[in-house]
């Protein structure tokens, strides 16, 4: 039996997680909020912080479990800055700070067109290459002191392997430093003055390298156990089905962000306004692909509450037209220029929770129809777990609508890495409700609500 361990990086957590390569399944889950802390220079990632769980956590599954191989996965939008000793050049920007604005105008001088890169420009750091120039710019010395860039999943398997690697799918996740058609680095690395020091770009199969003989020793594992290069989140949960499921298909990863990503669908013109993009799958393949801060928005919205709505609830929504309208989070998304409101007051938590489910379904479909998705759509992450938007994604999508098997999409993905399976993992298949029929006239008003 093969046992994967998954460093697994979100916005919002980070966990590491022990896959059984045989069942595609977790045998064990850990958990850290992912937490930002204050400047100075500017509000960072709690990487240290991270790293003492990763280790204390490998110690312990390996004792319990046994390890055979490590694998890293993590959410977009950054990277790590290093000198020439391998140490941080400065603390690793969050992407949600909203300092690179205040350059704005001369980085969009600088960037390529989206025709070019695939990369919609977006706001605070949400473009990496945003984030390198406004801190090249900002923070004196760091150009001198700064040796290399490095994609996120890779500064995790530096400290394993000590090997030096970007990988393809986090550089393809709207960054404009790549050109997804030429796989190849676009024309802003050497703008921003960073050729030769963005690390070479491999996909994220590969083996990075072995562990390091203080890593080794530190948790007991092998010295000849291997770490792969990694992989960007959303692209870890597309992956599995990348290797065996025959196009089209549709994708949609849930977290803090809610990424639809299309594989064989209908040709269609992406419109960079409404985050639209195109991702870079682990075969380093373009991936047309959209996205909104799904997570953030039910977050914001049911507020701390738990409730689970009744038959009532959802009757009541739908005879009293309650509707949440977008966009919760206005910086991402289909609808950027729509200020979020209510139609109709939601009476109870119930009320409240069935209508956010709702909305969030619509979203995605939304999103899934503006990309030109085919095929069966599967959802993995948090929200397969959801009835309500799984109700209301089956009555909108007839091709299918499937549930990943899977609590954690993004550690089978990356899990996958160290696999290289051909048959995709266990989902399973949501009928389409009952009430279909009312949940298609729902949606027939709540999209005449937003336009």
């Amino acid at each position: 039996m093969t046992r994967i361990a998954v460093i697994d990086i979100g916005k919002t957590n980070a966990k590491l997680a022990l896959v059984d390569g045989a069942r595609l399944s977790e045998i064990d889950v850990v958990t850290r909020p992912n937490r930002v802390l204050p400047g100075p220079p500017w509000p960072h990632f709690d990487l240290e912080g991270h790293w003492d769980f990763f280790l204390h956590h490998l110690v312990d599954f390996h004792a319990r479990h046994g390890i055979d191989a490590i694998s890293i996965t993590t959410h977009g939008a950054s990277c790590v800055l290093l000198d020439r000793a391998g140490q941080l050049a400065a603390p690793m920007l969050d992407y949600e700070y909203p300092g690179p604005d205040a350059l704005a105008a001369e980085y969009d001088a600088l960037r390529p067109d989206f025709a070019r890169t695939g990369s919609p420009r977006l706001p605070m750091g949400l473009n990496v290459g945003a984030q390198l120039h406004w801190m090249l710019k900002t923070l004196p010395g760091l150009d001198e002191r700064l040796d290399r860039v490095l994609t996120y999943p890779q500064y995790w398997g530096l400290r394993l392997t000590g090997q030096i690697a970007s990988d393809v799918t986090s550089l393809g996740c709207h960054t404009d430093l790549w050109d997804p058609w030429q796989g190849q680095f676009s024309n802003l690395v050497a703008k921003l003055g960073l050729q030769g020091r963005i690390a070479p770009p491999h996909r994220p199969g590969e083996v990075l390298g072995r562990l390091l003989p203080e890593i080794a020793r530190v948790t007991g594992l092998p010295p000849d156990t291997p770490v792969t290069v990694g992989i960007h989140d959303s692209n870890a949960s597309l992956y599995p089905y990348m290797l065996g499921r025959p196009a089209p298909f549709a994708v949609v990863s849930t977290g803090t962000w809610v990424v639809s990503m299309a594989v064989g669908g209908d040709a269609v013109t992406l419109d960079p306004a409404r985050d639209l993009l195109v991702n870079v799958n682990a075969l380093g393949q373009p991936v047309p692909s959209a996205r909104f801060m799904g997570g953030r928005e039910y977050e914001v919205i049911r507020a701390g509450s738990t409730a689970a709505p009744s038959e009532a609830d959802r009757r009541a929504v739908l005879e009293g037209g309650v509707m949440l309208l977008p966009a919760v989070e206005r910086e991402s998304g289909p609808f950027p220029d729509h200020a979020f409101r209510w139609q109709g007051a939601p009476q109870s938590d119930g009320m409240r929770m069935a209508a956010l489910s709702w909305y969030l379904a619509l979203m995605t479909d939304t999103c899934l129809g503006l990309i030109g998705a085919r095929g069966p759509t599967i959802i993995e992450g948090p929200f397969a777990r959801n009835p309500d938007y799984c109700a209301m994604l089956a009555a909108l999508r007839p091709e299918g609508v499937e549930v990943a098997a899977s609590a954690t999409g993004t550690s089978v993905g990356a899990a996958l890495l160290v696999l290289d399976r051909a048959a995709p993992p266990a989902t399973t298949k949501i009928h389409a409700p009952h009430e279909a029929a009312r949940l298609l006239d729902y949606a027939t008003r709540w999209r005449s609500a937003v336009e």
